[in-house]
C-alpha cells in the first residue's frame, strides 16, 4: 500500500551538465518529484530524454552537477564514492535488463551472493536465497545453472536477487528489454504482485508507455525534464495486453563476460562513463 505520508525517494532542483567539446549537455535540466514507501513508478522517454541519467543520480552512480536527492531520509548527493558503496549495498536493490547472472552459479548462489558482501554466512544466505526464489515461483529451479534457464526465469531469478537484500528501494533499468511480450507480462505482474505483498518501492526505466501503465505513477521525461506525472486510476481494471514493442529481438542467456566482471558489477555497481553519438560526456567540473 502506498504510504503517502513517508516519502522515500525526494529530488529536488536537480541538474546534470555534461561538456561536449565546447557545449553544454543538459542531461537533467531542474528536475523535482517525490516518490513514496510502496510505490511502483516508472521513468518514461525516448533514448536520450535523462532517463537513465536519472536512474543513476537515484542510485547512487553518478553524483549531480547541483540539487538534493534524499532517500530514505539520507541526503545522497555530496557522498563520496566510498559512502556510496556503503549505501547501494544496504539500502539498494537492482534489477539489470541483462540479468547479470554469474553462468557458474546456480540460482540460489546468484540470489544468495549479494549477501556474501554483507558478510552474511553461508547457510543463512542460502536460506534467504531460497526463500526468495519461492516467492517469484521458481521453487523447481533453485539448483538451476544461470545458462540453462529461460530469459524469464534468468529475470526471475534478478528480482529475487534484489528482494534478498531487504532494499530500501529497487531500482528496475528496462528489465524486460531481453524478452518477449508473453513473458513481458508475466515479469510486469510478478513486480506489481511484489511490490504490492511485500511493501516494496519499485522505480522502474523504460522507453515504453505500454510498460509505464503497470506502475501506480509515470513520471514523463524529456530533454531532462519531467513533462507530465501520471497517476494510474484507483480503480483501473486489467491491463491490457502487451504487444511487442521493443527496439531490438529477444535474446536469451546471461551476459556475455567473465564470472568475476559479473560478481564486480554486481557487487559495486559502477555506471559507465555516458555518451552523446559517439563522444564521452565530461560531467561539468570535472578535470580534463
Amino acid at each position: 500500500m502506498v504510504d503517502r505520508g513517508n516519502p522515500i525517494i525526494q529530488v529536488k532542483n536537480l541538474y546534470k551538465i555534461y561538456r561536449v567539446g565546447e557545449t553544454r549537455v543538459h542531461a537533467l535540466d531542474g528536475v523535482d518529484f517525490t516518490v513514496y514507501k510502496g510505490e511502483f513508478c516508472a521513468i518514461v522517454g525516448p533514448s536520450g530524454s535523462g532517463k537513465s541519467t536519472l536512474l543513476n543520480m537515484l542510485a547512487g552512480l553518478e553524483k549531480p552537477t547541483k540539487g538534493q536527492i534524499v532517500i530514505d531520509k539520507i541526503h545522497i548527493e555530496n557522498m563520496s564514492e566510498n559512502q556510496l558503496v556503503e549505501f547501494r549495498r544496504k539500502r539498494v536493490g537492482f534489477i539489470f535488463q541483462s540479468y547479470n547472472l554469474l553462468q557458474t552459479m546456480n540460482a540460489v548462489e546468484n540470489v544468495a551472493l549479494p549477501l556474501s558482501f554483507r558478510g552474511v554466512p553461508k547457510k543463512k544466505r542460502n536460506e534467504i536465497a531460497s526463500r526468495y526464489l519461492k516467492l517469484v515461483g521458481l521453487e523447481k529451479q533453485m539448483k538451476h545453472m544461470a545458462n540453462a534457464m529461460s530469459g524469464g526465469q534468468q529475470q526471475r531469478v534478478g528480482i529475487a536477487r534484489a528482494l534478498a537484500v531487504n532494499p530500501k528501494i529497487i531500482f528496475a533499468d528496462e528489465p524486460t528489454g531481453n524478452l518477449d511480450s508473453k513473458t513481458t507480462l508475466e515479469i510486469l505482474k510478478l513486480m506489481r504482485r511484489i511490490v504490492q505483498e511485500q511493501n516494496q518501492t519499485l522505480v522502474m526505466v523504460t522507453h515504453d508507455n505500454n510498460l509505464a501503465s503497470y506502475a501506480d505513477r509515470q513520471f514523463h521525461i524529456v530533454d531532462g525534464r519531467i513533462v507530465r506525472i501520471v497517476e494510474k486510476e484507483a480503480a483501473d481494471g486489467e491491463n491490457p495486453e502487451l504487444t511487442d514493442t521493443a527496439d531490438e529481438p529477444a535474446v536469451g542467456g546471461t551476459l556475455d563476460m567473465a564470472d568475476e566482471a559479473a560478481a564486480g558489477a554486481i557487487e559495486e555497481q559502477m555506471a559507465e562513463t555516458p555518451e552523446i553519438n559517439g563522444q564521452n560526456l565530461k560531467a561539468e567540473g570535472e578535470k580534463e
